[in-house]
């Protein structure tokens, strides 16, 4: 019996396993993250949200700095150039591959039109399906700069 439990044990950890596909570039892949991760911070301030449809999966989710939750159709949808923010330069972003799935940890350093200025730390989930990397979802957490 002690074999028998032993068995069912590894075959179910073996099972577990994340497929590694030998098919993805991981060089190209993070290349593509992090243009996309340049491009979401530069629309914020643009109000340009054409390239966010395209790696923005169907059933994205997120979560934002209040904690509220917010979908593709609400990250996807057009906008004028903020009033808000004057500018958001994006800083380093490191990309780590799980298989099919990557997870992006970067930063944002913004400013406001009224001077305010703070960063944006989030984490980005990507995965690899059809051939394409889109994001499924996202943590955003903010960071204020004392004035």
């Amino acid at each position: 019996m002690k074999t028998v439990l032993i068995t069912v044990a590894l075959f179910a950890a073996s099972s577990c396993k994340a497929p590694t596909p030998s098919h993805i570039d991981e060089v190209a892949a993070e290349s593509y993250i992090v243009e996309c991760a340049t491009d979401w911070a530069e629309s914020v301030v643009t109000g340009d949200m054409s390239r966010r449809r395209v790696y923005f999966a169907n059933e994205f989710q997120g979560t934002g700095i209040d904690g509220a939750r917010y979908d593709r159709a609400a990250v996807t949808q057009d906008h004028d150039p903020s009033t808000v923010y004057a500018s958001n330069v994006i800083g380093p972003i490191d990309v780590r591959f799980f298989g099919s799935t990557a997870i992006a940890y970067g930063e944002e350093t913004w400013t406001k039109v009224n001077g305010e200025t703070g960063r944006w730390i989030w984490t980005d989930i990507w995965l690899h399906r059809d051939g394409e990397w889109q994001i499924i979802a996202a943590q955003d957490n903010e960071i204020r700069v004392a004035q």
